[in-house]
């Protein structure tokens, strides 16, 4: 008889880093979404040998990452054995949703599980090289929610993952639009890396301005389910922060279309948008699906490339599922 774990995680937003300066000795402090779809599932057994497979829509390039954080945890934890993963689903790659530390947090949770080490997300996290400025994913994948985090220690060599400092359910009315272009990749990787490198020291006063806005506008919005004022704090972050990375980028928003259709969301008086992350992927809440629907529909005569693609999601209010099944070997 052998035991079976199967994780289920999904994408996220990025909306904005909120303290670019770091002068308080902590730097980034992020606010973020989990999203009901895109999705990653995965299910692992023991093995003698590592071996990575996947569904046919899954690409290679998720094999090929999945298998490199099953070998560094199996390296760390000194385990002589391996695990046989298949990946059915996959949130997209390179596309500011998240996909490298949902795949890590999961494969590393299901090793966790199977030989039972107890590793928490935020150990696999820094076993992995994850959360070196965002904690988002990694509190997407423990809880859900809507989540703000506290930016990395950037005083300490050995800072752990930027902690969680609040977590709230996200109104399940809410819908959201997300805006794919398929002929774009978000920046990361040692591309990322320099990017952060290469940037201007971020005004002192800013930072403290976007602090002020998510403190005393996004989240007090938020649990009295005011969209219009959440959304306008959403856009201050994105203004001020996608300007600081537009030499980087391109642009405000990294994608042209993407760009396009959220300056057309703009004069639809749409009142939350923005860019996930380095993007390219683009995003919209709206007050119901209804309206979400409304919307979309009017995009869709709008703009016909065939690089744009877009999904109505709902938020995701929980964690990472776990479960485990016993198979006949």
């Amino acid at each position: 008889m052998t035991t079976k774990v199967e994780v289920s995680t999904s994408g996220r937003l990025h909306m904005g880093f909120f303290d670019l300066h770091g002068g308080l000795g902590r730097k980034f402090g992020s606010i973020g979404l989990s999203l009901s779809e895109p999705n990653l599932v995965l299910d692992a057994k023991r093995s003698k040998s590592l071996d990575v497979s996947a569904a046919k829509a899954v690409p290679e390039s998720v094999v090929a990452r999945v298998a490199k954080v099953a070998r560094q945890i199996l390296t760390q934890m000194n385990i002589d054995d391996a695990v046989d993963i298949n990946i059915s689903e996959a949130v997209p790659e390179h596309s500011g949703l998240g996909s490298g530390t949902q795949m890590a947090l999961a494969t590393g949770a299901a090793i966790s599980h199977l030989y039972q080490l107890n590793l928490t997300s935020m150990q696999i996290a820094t076993i992995t090289g994850r959360g070196k400025r965002s904690g988002v994913g990694i509190s997407a994948f423990d809880y859900g929610g809507l989540l703000v985090d506290g930016g990395r220690d950037v005083v300490s060599t050995h800072a752990s993952p930027p902690p969680m400092l609040a977590r709230y359910d996200f109104p399940e009315e809410w819908a959201i639009l997300l805006i794919f272009d398929s002929s774009e990749h978000g920046v990361h990787g040692e591309q990322e890396k320099i990017a952060f490198n290469e940037l201007p020291v971020f005004p002192e006063s800013l930072a403290a301005h976007l602090c002020r806005h998510v403190l005393m506008q996004a989240m007090p919005a938020l649990i009295e389910r005011d969209l219009l004022s959440f959304g306008q704090s959403i856009q201050v972050l994105q203004q001020h922060v996608g300007d600081y990375f537009a030499p980087i980028q391109g642009g405000r928003y990294a994608s042209r279309l993407v760009s396009a259709v959220l300056e057309r969301m703009e004069s639809m008086c749409v009142p939350c948008f923005g860019q996930s992350s380095w993007g390219p992927t683009g995003f919209a809440i709206f007050e119901n699906q209804l309206e979400a629907e409304r919307h979309l529909l009017q995009l869709k005569t709008d703009f016909t490339e065939h690089a744009l693609s877009w999904k109505i999601c709902s938020p995701r209010n929980h964690g990472a599922k776990f479960s485990k099944y016993v198979i006949t070997a």
